[in-house]
């Protein structure tokens, strides 16, 4: 984590902070150890840059395998270079092994005692509007049996600033208390769960951040299959909600 460190006290969290004038509100709720899962809204590419810049533990976010091949120029072997030194773990929904390798790779970040970071929505809500959630983020916090805390960010729709950089004007990170599903770990497969993990976690979100809640997959919008006028007659006051699921306790395993 040195190198980690180094560019986010060096370069990242000063310019975060200092130049896009960045507020964090409820850093006592982070865990100052233990694996844990970090849950976000995702409103800008720039969520990538601010959330864990003003996170007070480091954060390892699953990045996209193919941006580690650092194939089609100097700028993609640049980003290759940055994601391998910093630790990030590299994603690869392909299916099959590779996809299985990925998870793996995840658990061991989470048995280390590190924090993982993903965002449930899965895209970039496309009108500032938070969507449903995608269970797989429950289904990693349960099968690895760790919390999950939720974030709300906002302001960090992307401006074009100095040298072209982008930029931001005050984003506000908001870190709330971490959820406690340790009730389900021993069912990490069951749907009806994970669906109740997932829109719990996505209500805890809106309460950080106030928006709107859509539910259907913000990926339907971006793929066209649903217009944001279509997606309107989904909103609901909070994703989810009603009683947690009644789940069988595992038998345990007879000893022989």
């Amino acid at each position: 984590m040195w190198w980690y460190r180094f560019f986010k006290f060096t370069i990242f969290r000063p310019m975060v902070r200092f130049g896009y004038g960045a507020l964090v509100f409820g850093e006592e709720n982070f865990p100052r150890e233990g694996g844990a899962i970090l849950a976000s809204n995702h409103i800008d590419a720039l969520d990538s840059l601010v959330v864990p810049a003003m996170m007070p533990r480091p954060i390892t976010f699953p990045a996209k395998a193919e941006l580690f091949s650092g194939k089609g120029g100097i700028g993609n072997k640049i980003v290759a270079w940055f994601l391998k030194t910093v630790k990030m773990v590299p994603m690869d929904r392909s299916g099959g092994r590779a996809s299985v390798d990925a998870l793996q790779a995840i658990s061991d970040v989470l048995a280390d005692g590190h924090v993982i970071a993903i965002f449930p929505e899965g895209t970039r809500s496309p009108d500032g509007r938070l969507y449903k959630g995608k269970t797989g983020m429950a289904r990693m916090a349960l099968a690895n049996g760790v919390p999950v805390i939720p974030v709300g960010v906002s302001g960090t729709t992307s401006l074009k600033g100095p040298f072209g950089l982008p930029w931001a004007r005050r984003p506000v990170v908001v870190i709330g208390e971490p959820l406690d599903f340790s009730q389900y770990f021993d069912n990490p497969g069951n749907s009806k769960v994970l669906r109740w993990v997932t829109d719990e976690t996505m209500a805890a979100i809106q309460r950080l951040t106030g928006q709107d809640y859509v539910d259907v997959y913000a990926s339907r919008i971006k793929s066209g299959s649903l217009t944001l006028e279509e997606a309107s007659a989904s909103e609901l006051a909070r994703p989810g909600g009603g009683e947690p699921p009644v789940v069988e306790p595992r038998p345990e395993r007879a000893r022989g």
